[in-house]
Parts: C-alpha cells; structure tokens; sequence
C-alpha cells in the first residue's frame, strides 16, 4: 500500500520525464524506495505552499507526531493543535478534525483505525525529518508551551484531582500532564518556565498531579485508585518541580514564595527524594544549598534515603555531592531490607560508587542487611562484579567467608556456582578463605556446584588447594563432585578429579546407590567410561542399590556400543547379571531393545546364557527380538547351539508363535528351518525354566513328557503353526 501511496506523492516528479522511458525508470526507481528523500522534500514544498491554514497545519502536525514522547491518538493531536498560545480557555471551534489534519498533510500522516494512534506513513518519513531538524523550529519548546497552556485552561483546572483518565472533553490533558516537563527540560524558554510557575503554585489540587503519579507507577483498572501511591496529597509544586527535573523552574519556583522544603508527599517522599529517584543532579545540587534540607529524611513507601537512592542506581554526581554533606550517615540502611548504600552499589555494580563509599573512614564494608544476611562482598559476587569485588578485598578487615542468613551461602560458593573464574581466582588468593564452606540447604561446596555446572576453569583453581576436599557429598543426594561431573559429562573435570589424590571413584549416591562409573554408563559417556576403567580400584559389576543394575546392563539397555565392547574386555565383567526388579540380563535388553551389535557382542563372551528369561513374565531374548521384529537379532540368536527356540512366554506362546501372530514372516522363516544335524532330547518342563523362570508349570504344553525335537534335515519335521510358510 505504501508503495501506491509513494507514486502518488510522487506523481509530479514522475511526470517530469520528457520521454516514456524515463517515466518508467522513475516510477520503477520509487516502487524499490529510492529517492524517498526527493519524495518527501517535493510534498514538503507542497505542504509549505498550500493556500489558507493549512500550511501551517499540516507542518504542525508532522511536527507533533514526529517529536512526540509516546504516540498521539487523534483527538489528542486535534486538541493540541487547537491551543493558542496566550489564550485562558480551550476554544472548542478552533480545535481542527483529524479528516481535515489528514488533508494538510497531503497523506504523509495516517490514523490506525483499531487504536485511533496518529502515525507517519513510514518509518522512513521519521528518519527524513530527524536528518532535517532544520523543518520545524524549536518544535520541543513550542509543545512545552501548548502542553502548559493547555493544563492552565480554567476548564482543565476545574477538573476534580480525583479523576484516573483525561475526561473526552479535555483529551489532550494526559499527555499534557505526562510530558511537559519533558519537552521543556530539551528547550527551555521563558514562557515555558512562567507557564510552569503558573500551573505549579497550585499543583497539589490540580489533575495534572495525580495523573502524573497514575502513570509514574503504573496504574492499572484493578488497582486501587485511591492508594496513597497515586494520590497527590502533598505533592507540591516543589514536588512537581523535582519530578520533572528542571534547575531552572526549581530555582524560579523557590523564589516565587518559602516554601517547606522537607515536606513529605503522600508516601513520604521530599522535593528531594524525587530529584535524586530520578536522577537530576542539578536539582539535587539547588537543594543540597538550602538552608534546612533534610538529607537522610526517608520515605515511607521504601524506607529509603535520598542517598540510598543515589547509591542504588548508580548516580556518581549525587553520590559525590552527598557525601561532602556533613551530616550525612553514609551506613544508613532502609528499614524494609536493612540495605546499606554500599550494599545496593555493590548489588548493582556502580564501581565508582562503591569506591567513592570506601573511601570513607567511616563506613562499614561487612554490615550485612537484615533480609537475608547478605554483606556487601556476598552480594558483588553473586552478582559477578570483579572489580567491585577486588576493591572489597583490598580492605584488610573484610570478612571473606561471610554466610547469608537464608542458605548459608558464601561469596565463594556464588562465584563458583555462576561460573564467575576471575572471582574465584581473587577469593582463593585471600588466605584466610575457606574452600570448603558446604550451604545448609543441601551441603554442597564450591567445588561440588562448580563440578556440577561444568565449569572446569573454577575445579581446576579449587584443586589446586591442598585443604580442599574432593569427596564431599551434598546432604540431598550424597553425590560428590565426580558423580556430578561424570553424569553431566565433563571430561575435562572428571580428568583433574581422577588425578586428584584421595579420590574415591567408587563413591556411589544415596539415591540410587549409583556410582561416577554408573552414570557415565547410562548417560553415554564413552570417553569418561574409558578414563574411568582406566583407574585401579574400579569396580566395573557395581549395581546401583535401586534395581541392581551394572555397568554393563546399562550400556546394553542403553544402546550404547562403544561402551559396552570397552567393558567386555575387562576380564572380571559379568556379563549375565540380571537386575533384581525383573531380572532382566543385558542380553535381554539389547534383544528388547534391537541393539543389534550389542546382541553380537555379547553372544560372542564366552559364557553368555541366550536362554536367560526375564523372572517377571519368562519371556527370553528370542522371544523379544521374534516379537519385536528383529530379524538379525533373531538370527544371531539361532547360531548359538546352546539356544532353545521353544521356551514360552507369559501365555504360552513361542518365539515362533508371537512371530506368526505378527507376520514376521522372515523371523518365521528362520524358526522353521531345522537348525542341527543332532536329534536332541529336551526335557520341556527344565528348558523352559532356563534362566531361573518363574513361570508356573500350568502354562506349559505337555509339560509332563519328554519331547524329541527333530532338528535334523533328515529327521521327523516338527508340526508347523497354522500360518507358517511351508
């Protein structure tokens, strides 16, 4: 749409080519958006040249949306340029209609038809007028004077300060109310400052104070309208004044009448208290002169000081200009957290702060505030700020291993849980630090979060210490900081704690009862496997205490290949441990499974059961992979000599028979082919229990005879079930 609107403002520069060609090539350069400048400069002429007002209308208009604080409806743009400056009252017939706005622009300003927001066509339009500032003169100065203007209406002063929005009859005064301060702090003239005297000598009754306050704190239709917050009892010109952040009206307003310069608004804040949450450090310096001002008076919303407010949000100027005060308490902490303002600079990270609080005889670096015990030094590094960390640590009396109230955390213990290594590093070098500092939440140590998060910058620093304490397990889990690196899989950090002497590798958690060989195994951490048999001592048969599972029943259930045949080598592995909840061996798991290659592994250890069923339904490897589908497994399965292809499963059917019932008719093929040239005798009733099965003898077929399996070529061909192939 943009683009049709383009070659209609256009449309004169286009039609400037002598030839049909060059139309076409200006047309086609304007519809990719170039030349949008020559564009917009043409209909700006075209703008200027319009007979009547509307000249000045459409140039006024751009210069309101365009230089506006927050986007204007339209209503309120119609009503802003409907003010005469001078004039007492709002002239209703004056106030132009935003069809009419719309037309004097020659279409380079649109309304959204869902809102009602006035917006330049195109973004572009906006980067063309701020690259041309030369447009609009003083446009800043020129709103701050229709905005005061407007506020000083005898109609807008009529207006109950009870009201929470802009009557449809003044809509303009919201943002009047809002931004006018704003605009007149970027240009500043006369007129603007006596229009500001004006409306401030009676700021406290007059709306524009308490819409204001609604939309500093953000008011919303749920909340209270009525809470002190937003109520401007007490909010004075002064106050205004303050908010807004003006030396100029400041001073001007001071001399209009005495003025009680500590008097507190409806939450408890001075003339004083505003100028420094805001951060306007002429102001605060105009009042940091006079005579009384209170400057340790606290409001009572926060508890806080001028000076805290300062120190929190990181306002150097202010800092320096309070604490040359001397009957400033630099140490006075708010009431609500017991925060200091070295506490807040630190939590924040304001550096030059911090050092301009240090260099004080008088304050107290370990003063810890009555939330959760938190001193200075606690708060810099679990923030992660260096160098307000090593300006703290160049105190000699700082306290390094202060704990917090809450969980009993220290600041090494922060550093090492968020990875901050250069904090760590700084901490280490103090010498009375202690590494070893468990919480009380769970008992982990900076070496155990450290291990646990991977940072393996930190581990190294810490066991570079001979007083740290490798093999500490939390209280929660009783893991130990190689369990956690083992089952996150950092290499790195498992390498240095395996060099480590006095490490334990077979320390296993309270949890499961699993062990750093246990985890490593089940997540798939081949190369930690690796490092970890490595090790003298290890016990690879360890089984969790849950389930009684080993290492190398996790790999096969896991499907983890590389790490299983890394165990298979390992002389001492017992390859036929079943777990205790169901009996399951890793050969039935990697048939279940279809790890195929772990299958073959294991059939090729000497002394692997392929018989070996599961103790909670009886059903066997073959009975799996038949089941499954598995034709490979199937077939690997077959090659032993060793193998019964006739135990049943939980009702009574065969690998054979769960094949047929789920057409497998490759697995199928393979169970009906005869296997051997030897006539076998197989006692049904002792194959079936192969593997310690539990089954009940009820669910086996002629359980109470012997029966001679034919299996060679030339022998007896067994009964085929309905459905093989023949």
């Amino acid at each position: 749409m943009f683009r049709f609107l383009l070659v209609s403002l256009a449309i004169d520069t286009i039609l400037g080519g002598v030839t049909v060609s060059e139309r076409k090539r200006e047309l086609g350069e304007m519809t990719k958006g170039n030349h949008l400048g020559d564009v917009y400069g043409t209909t700006l002429e075209r703008i200027k040249t319009q007979k009547g007002g509307g000249s000045r209308l459409g140039m006024d208009a751009l210069m309101w949306v365009s230089n506006s604080e927050r986007p204007l409806r339209d209503s309120e743009l119609c009503h802003a340029l409907g003010v005469r400056i001078g004039s007492t009252d709002l002239d209703v017939e004056n106030v132009p209609t935003i069809r009419t706005l719309i037309g004097s622009s020659l279409g380079l300003i649109t309304v959204e038809a869902s809102s009602s927001i006035v917006r330049l066509v195109h973004f572009t339009l906006q980067e063309y007028l701020s690259s041309n500032p030369s447009l609009f003169r003083s446009p800043h100065s020129m709103i701050a004077e229709v905005c005061l203007t407007y506020l000083n209406f005898r109609c807008v002063r009529e207006l109950s300060p009870t009201l929470v929005s802009a009557p449809p009859t003044v809509p303009f005064v919201g943002y009047a109310s809002c931004y006018w301060g704003k605009h007149t702090g970027k240009e500043k003239t006369e007129s603007a400052t006596q229009l500001a005297l004006q409306l401030l000598a009676r700021y406290e009754e007059h709306i524009a104070s308490r819409l204001l306050l609604l939309h500093y704190h953000g008011y919303r239709d749920w909340q209270d309208p009525n809470s002190k917050k937003f109520m401007p009892k007490g909010f004075t010109g002064l106050h205004g004044a303050a908010f807004h952040g003006i030396g100029e009206i400041v001073v001007a307003l001071l001399a209009t009448k005495e003025w009680s310069i500590n008097e507190r608004d409806n939450i408890g804040r001075t003339a004083l208290s505003w100028a420094a949450i805001r951060g306007y450090e002429d102001v605060v310096k105009v009042l940091l002169q006079l005579k009384d001002i209170d400057p340790n008076a606290e409001d009572t919303q926060y508890r806080q000081t001028p000076h805290l407010w300062t120190t929190e949000r990181g306002y150097e100027g202010m800092v320096k200009l309070a604490l040359e005060l001397d009957d400033i308490n630099p140490n006075t902490a708010d009431i609500g957290h017991g925060r200091t303002p070295l506490s807040w600079a630190a939590e924040r990270g304001h550096k030059g702060v911090v050092r301009m609080l240090l260099e004080r005889a008088d304050i107290n670096p370990n003063t810890p505030d009555t939330q959760y015990g938190r001193t200075p030094l606690w708060c810099a590094a679990e923030r992660g700020h260096e160098g307000i960390v090593k300006l703290l640590l160049e105190l000699e009396d700082i306290n390094l291993n202060t704990t917090d109230t809450q969980h009993g955390r220290t600041p090494l213990w922060w550093a090492a849980e968020r990875g901050y290594e250069g904090i760590v590093k700084l901490l280490l070098e103090r010498e009375h630090i202690n590494p070893n500092t468990a919480d009380t939440q769970y008992g982990r140590t900076p070496l155990w979060w450290a291990a646990e998060r991977g940072h393996e910058g930190i581990v190294k620093l810490l066991l570079q210490r001979g007083d740290i304490d490798p093999n500490t397990q939390d209280t929660g889990h009783g893991q130990t900081p190689l369990l956690w690196a083992a089952q996150r899989g950092c290499a790195g950090i498992v390498r240095m704690l395996l060099e480590r002497e006095g490490v334990n590798i077979n320390t296993a958690d309270t949890q499961y009862g699993q062990t750093p060989l246990l985890w490593a195994v089940e997540r798939g951490h081949e190369r930690m496997v690796g490092m970890l048999l490595e090790r003298e001592g290890v016990n690879p048969n360890t089984a969790d205490t849950q389930y009684g599972r080993t290492p190398i029943w996790w790999a096969a259930e896991r499907g983890h290949e590389g790490i299983v045949k890394l165990l298979l080598e390992l002389e001492d592995i017992n390859p036929n441990t079943a777990d205790i909840g169901h009996g399951r061996t890793p050969l039935w798991w990697a048939a279940e499974r279809g790890h195929e290659g772990i299958v073959r592994m294991l059939l090729e250890r000497e002394g692997v059961n392929p018989n070996t069923a599961d103790t909670q339904y009886g059903q066997t490897p073959l009975w799996w992979a038949a089941q499954r589908g598995y034709e490979g497994i199937v077939k690997l399965l077959l090659e032993r000599a060793d193998l019964n292809p006739d135990i049943p499963g939980p009702s009574g059917e065969t690998a054979l028979d769960s094949a047929v019932s789920r057409e497998h008719s490759g697995i199928v093929r393979l169970l009906s082919q005869p296997r051997l040239s030897l006539l076998i005798p197989i006692d049904i009733g002792k194959a079936a229990n192969v593997g310690q099965s539990t089954l009940p003898q009820g669910n086996l077929l002629n359980n109470s005879k012997k029966r001679t399996i034919h299996l060679s070529d030339g022998g007896k061909e067994r009964k085929k079930p309905r459905g093989a192939p023949t």
